[in-house]
């Protein structure tokens, strides 16, 4: 039984979570822990901020406008590849045990982190290297990491955000909004499924999900004060304390 004090918890960390990750950070690193401080075992709270993370794309949409303008075709077009893997995720994750992502996702992570700390090496050094090959990168690793989304989610932000630095647009502020469009949509999607089939705890999931929208419309902005290289330096760092810490306590 969710209790008034766990509501305003559940609010106040859902606010710091969708700030967080729609500036380019780790919004499961604060939601998750949350959710089990409150009383939820883990595959219900797992569940349970799934739902909830729908309530971050429109907020971080609306905030991402001037990144956004002029991207909608391409993004639709996209999208379809998101919405797919989170489907397929979120039917790995009522079907399959919940751990068996456990121990490679904090070497997908650290991966990620490091990528994203030589991004501007990396992408130079692809330009005129990679042929007709590297179309199918995008949504061969965009449907991957919208599976990953769908089934488990943490850190998912930072592996899109990796992708499409070095795939897509090497602008942070333009490549975090379309991270944030296209994990919205695969949670979206996946959350359809997770509403009717999984363990949602909704007492829980609709205080998170009135702060991740709150939060969500300021992390945007937020991202456009802060230099970025250091941005990347620290959503890399977040990445990988994650990485670590999932390492050491796997799911």
């Amino acid at each position: 039984m969710i209790s008034p004090a766990d509501d305003v918890l559940l609010v106040a960390a859902g606010a710091l979570a969708g700030a967080a990750g729609s500036a380019g950070g780790i919004t499961s690193l604060i939601s998750y822990p949350a959710l089990l401080a409150v009383g939820i075992p883990p595959l219900p709270a797992n569940v349970t901020q799934a739902i909830a993370f729908v309530a971050c794309m429109p907020g971080s949409a609306l905030a991402s406008q001037p990144e956004l303008r002029g991207q909608w075709p391409w993004i639709r077009r996209w999208a379809v590849v998101a919405a797919a893997g989170g489907a397929a995720g979120a039917a790995l994750l009522l079907c399959t045990p919940g751990h068996v992502f456990g121990r490679i996702v904090p070497f997908l992570l650290a991966f990620a982190s490091v990528a994203l700390l030589l991004q501007p090496r990396i992408s130079t050094w692809r330009e005129g290297r990679l042929g007709d090959s590297d179309r199918y990168l995008l949504p061969c690793g965009l449907f991957a990491v919208s599976v990953y989304d769908g089934y488990f989610g943490a850190g998912a932000g930072i592996m899109v955000l990796a992708l499409l630095l070095l795939l897509v647009d090497q602008d942070l502020l333009r490549a975090n909004a379309l991270k944030n469009v296209f994990l919205g949509v695969s949670d979206t999607v996946a959350a359809v499924g997770l509403a009717l089939f999984g363990p949602v705890h909704w007492t829980a999931a609709l205080p998170l999900a009135v702060g991740l929208l709150g939060g969500s419309l300021v992390g945007p902005s937020a991202t456009r004060r802060i230099p970025p290289n250091l941005l990347r330096v620290l959503v890399a760092c977040a990445g990988m304390g994650l990485a670590i810490r999932l390492w050491i306590v796997p799911g």
